[in-house]
């Protein structure tokens, strides 16, 4: 019975029409949970609504830790002590416990952690998290980069521009950071000639910037398409052997 339930709740495979209908199920209870976080004022219907569908998270957490050695591949007692500490199972607790008043309100925002639930059942959301997984050293390499230089230009314009410009070093780096990404915002800008000059510099270098992110990521992204294609095609492939097996 338990190891029916694990094939039910667990991702689905290529042709298990069954534990596809719950993967679409979970990530549309999911969804539909956070609607309440849309409003201001509750209503009876909202708070119905958030009632129903915490509660089947909760069912799902509780089947998910009672079919958890099955997913270890480890028949021992451990699975379960451990099953609370995996990354998955300390999100899906977070985002439930506020609803059934076992965290203060304030921390009502981390109902929006079920929406992992959505980037765990969804295939385009998986290879998006794979694309950045495996591009995780070059996009860091970037992201140095960019530090960097807003705390260099930063430095530099608190250091030329009058204390009018900026009361402070946080806005020195706040406007490093509009200028940089290319969203200057005209509420911070320079005056003196130096303060123009790293300006127009930093529109020019975020430019580069913003667009090395983006050609990293697309180029990784295709190369997983790729990548689930070929698996695919070498599923289908090997189903059709084993029936072409079975039919001598």
């Amino acid at each position: 019975m338990r190891k029916h339930i694990y094939v039910l709740i667990e991702k689905a495979q290529e042709h298990d029409k069954l534990s596809k209908i719950y993967d679409w199920y979970i990530m549309g209870i999911a969804f539909v949970s956070i609607v309440p976080l849309m409003f201001r004022e509750m209503n009876p219907y909202l708070s119905t609504l958030e009632t129903v569908t915490v509660y089947l998270l909760f069912l799902d957490y509780v089947l998910r830790w009672m079919t958890h050695d099955y997913r270890v591949k480890k028949h021992s007692p451990w699975a379960f002590i451990l099953y609370p500490f995996t990354p998955y199972a300390i999100m899906d607790i977070l985002s439930i416990l506020p609803s059934i008043g076992l965290l203060p309100k304030s921390f009502m925002i981390l109902r929006l952690l079920r929406l992992t639930k959505i980037i765990h059942y969804s295939r385009s959301f998986q290879q998006v998290v794979n694309v950045f997984k495996n591009e995780r050293k070059t996009l860091l390499s970037v992201l140095l980069i960019a530090v960097f230089y807003i705390l260099v230009s930063a430095l530099i314009m608190f250091v030329y521009e009058p204390k009018s410009t900026f009361d402070n070093f946080f806005d020195a780096l706040y406007w490093a950071t509009t200028a940089l990404t290319t969203v200057g915002y005209g509420d911070v800008y320079p005056h003196t000639d130096v303060g123009k000059f790293i300006s127009m510099i930093s529109s020019l270098f975020g430019v580069a910037v913003i667009a090395m992110p983006a050609g990293i990521v697309t180029g990784g992204f295709l190369d997983e398409v790729h990548r689930d294609i070929a698996r695919r095609e070498e599923q289908h492939l090997k189903e059709r052997q084993e029936r072409e097996s079975h039919e001598k």
